[in-house]
């Protein structure tokens, strides 16, 4: 027989789970129903937060960074890759982190794991990339052996994320480039970065939002009705001009049902 070393106070076994109340169907409906009473002034809520903060100032970034990638150096603006909004993760995967050199911080290494398909953002004019001090060697044998090769991750050189907040914890950065100025638009960390990984959270962080129309967002920002730009991410390129006409039909159906049954239900 073999005796844990682990203190009573901590194992599992000792512990009696006390479980809520077990009802009918109906019951158990009628409780659903109450919660989401809830759960939906908490979306609205959300959607009002995202509002508020597509209306914050933006701050210019006037010094110039230096950054190293897969094709060598590159600057704040590469990063942008052509688009007008970029989101800036910093990761920790470099010299003194625990897990080097054969993983990155296991907290950066969830965000990682959990990041959406990235042509889903590219649609909506949004780049996103991870950075840390890393060379290109490591980075790239990383994201091999992680599955993350879909990410751009740029080493940091200088003191970029000192300046903007994320030089001894994770965080994300976002930047929206005007012509040749940049702005820093959004930051969040600690554990705001917990809800990080999904298309519409990342979107929602952003100065233009997810920018469809039900959107409240400041005159003249771009906006698109909602769903019609939603595509296989293997086939954006495609459809880059209209959405498919049978998408839209589809689309404008299950909205209509939706509608319905939602006034059904209030009636």
């Amino acid at each position: 027989m073999t005796t844990s070393t682990q203190p009573e106070s901590t194992t599992t076994a000792n512990l009696a789970m006390h479980i809520p109340l077990v009802v009918s169907p109906q019951a158990w409906e009628a409780a659903r129903q109450q919660l989401l009473v809830k759960e939906k002034a908490n979306t609205r809520a959300r959607d009002a937060l995202a509002a508020e903060r597509r209306r914050m100032p933006w701050m210019a970034v006037e010094k110039a960074y230096t950054f190293e990638g897969p094709a060598g150096t590159a600057s704040l603006p590469d990063l942008f890759d052509g688009r007008r909004q970029l989101i800036v993760y910093r990761a920790f995967f470099e010299p003194g982190v625990f897990g080097w050199p054969d993983h990155a911080c296991r907290g950066c290494s969830m965000v990682a794991d959990q990041v959406a398909h990235v042509a889903h953002l590219n649609a909506r004019d949004t780049t996103l990339v991870f950075i840390s001090r890393a060379p290109q060697a490591d980075i790239a044998r990383l994201k091999a052996r992680m599955g993350w090769e879909a990410i751009p991750w740029f080493t940091v050189t200088d003191s970029f994320d000192a300046d903007f907040g994320v030089d001894e914890w994770h965080g994300t950065n976002v930047f929206f480039r005007d012509g040749d100025r940049i702005y820093r638009t959004y930051f969040l960390n600690n554990r705001g970065d917990e809800q990080m990984g999904g298309t519409w959270n990342y979107l929602d962080i952003t100065p233009l939002g997810r920018q469809e129309l039900w959107e409240d967002s400041p005159e003249g920002y771009p906006q698109t009705p909602t769903y019609k730009w939603w595509n296989w991410h293997d086939n954006y390129e495609a459809e880059k001009a209209a959405p498919d006409r049978k998408w839209v039909e589809v689309t404008d159906a299950g909205e209509a049902a939706f509608r319905a049954l939602e006034t059904a239900r209030k009636t």
